[in-house]
């Protein structure tokens, strides 16, 4: 008996309903695992530090040729409610748009690859395996989630040869973006601790407040680099100078910086840091205001160089979209940087123009195509 194509829009609906704004899980991957198991997945739940993945394979442990997939069904918080023009987790479709939080990111791009694996193995069973990695917690910490993944996979011996992240990469319509690696991304907050007094007397005092305005224009004239062959120029940002100071007159002790720096391959997140703590050294020894900084690592830069993965990538989707795909390192961080250490890995997935937006939405016809490229890398990946 020949069965019916697996819808990718009704799945993304299923999707949309469970509210699974992180780190709820909201029965999102209990929907997943009933379509993927009856299809000869072996689905097992790889939950950690109150977070809930999925890791579901068709085909052989330890294949020679396992593709894999990566994405989440968490979403980010609604924000104002009454702002929404629909139930944001009521799935509605109107007009031939299918609305909801996670419509974009990433709900569509997990059920089209679902609807596509499923499909794909019935049809034609491939001489390999299929797997899908999928979390709960990219929106948010992302420390139980891919990261989770991975830990399990090493552990039980599994292994993706490729691996496919289903994160929205198109700017501004189907098929202009491939993701072929990712900046890197790291914040540094800085304490810098000085000596209370009467504004009217700074020289009785040592001023925090102009040692950290001195540190952030050192560090904001700074040119890290004029970009390298497939990145632009990192860049620096002082996102917030604060001392809590509610006096006019009064030179605080204390004052608070935090600095956002995206980078590229030329750069590594212990050079910066290095960097870092040297400038703030020269302006401690310049002002006798002393310095204190930590920093938090969200991913190093990396690169899938272009070759036979993006090759592969960028054919099935001109075949289904007639757009040759432009081959890209823009944007924030995705769950892609933990990927990288375990297998060759690029992204595409649908346009994200309303991604973390009131009013989330996308047109069914792309999630539809979506699912028709997917298809298509599978069948070529396995040819």
């Amino acid at each position: 008996m020949t069965l019916a194509p697996t819808d990718p829009v009704a799945l993304t609906r299923d999707l949309l309903r469970c509210a699974s704004v992180t780190p709820e899980d909201a029965g999102a991957l209990a929907v997943l695992q009933g379509l993927l198991e009856p299809a000869g997945f072996e689905c097992h739940r790889v939950d950690r530090g109150g977070i809930c993945n999925l890791y579901a394979r068709w085909g052989p442990k330890g294949a020679a040729r396992c593709f894999g997939f990566n994405g989440h069904t968490d979403v980010v918080p609604v924000g104002d409610v009454a702002a929404w023009s629909v139930d944001p987790f009521g799935g509605e479709i109107r007009d031939g748009v299918l609305w909801g939080r996670g419509a974009t990111d990433m709900k569509s791009g997990v059920a089209a690859f679902a609807a596509a694996a499923v499909d794909f193995v019935r049809a034609t069973p491939p001489d390999g395996a299929v797997v899908l990695a999928i979390t709960g917690d990219e929106e948010g910490d992302a420390t139980d989630g891919t990261v989770a993944l991975l830990d399990w996979m090493e552990q039980q011996g599994e292994r993706m040869t490729a691996c496919l992240v289903g994160e929205p990469t198109c700017p501004q319509f189907m098929g202009q973006m491939i993701k072929i690696g990712r900046r890197g991304s790291m914040t540094a907050h800085f304490v810098a601790r000085g000596v209370q007094g009467h504004s009217a007397y700074p020289h009785r005092a040592r001023n925090p407040v102009h040692a950290m305005a001195a540190l952030a224009s050192r560090l904001s004239v700074k040119v890290l680099d004029e970009g390298t062959e497939h990145f632009d120029a990192s860049t620096l940002a002082v996102t917030t100078i604060d001392t809590g100071n509610p006096a006019s007159n009064v030179i605080p002790a204390e004052c608070r910086m935090t600095v956002n720096i995206r980078f590229n391959d030329a750069h590594s997140s212990a050079g910066l840091i290095e960097w870092l703590r040297a400038e703030a050294a020269q302006v401690s020894d310049a002002s006798g205001v002393q310095f204190e900084m930590t920093t938090k690592v969200s991913g190093e830069s990396f690169l899938t160089p272009p070759g036979e993965l993006s090759a592969l990538v960028a054919r099935a989707v001109e075949a289904e979209t007639g757009v040759q795909p432009e081959l890209s390192t823009s944007g924030g961080t995705s769950d892609a940087r933990f990927v990288k250490d375990h297998c060759p890995v690029v992204e595409f997935g649908l346009v994200g123009q309303t991604m973390h937006q009131v009013d989330e939405r996308v047109p069914v016809e792309q999630i539809a195509q979506l699912k028709a490229i997917y298809t298509r890398i599978l069948r070529d990946y396995f040819a």
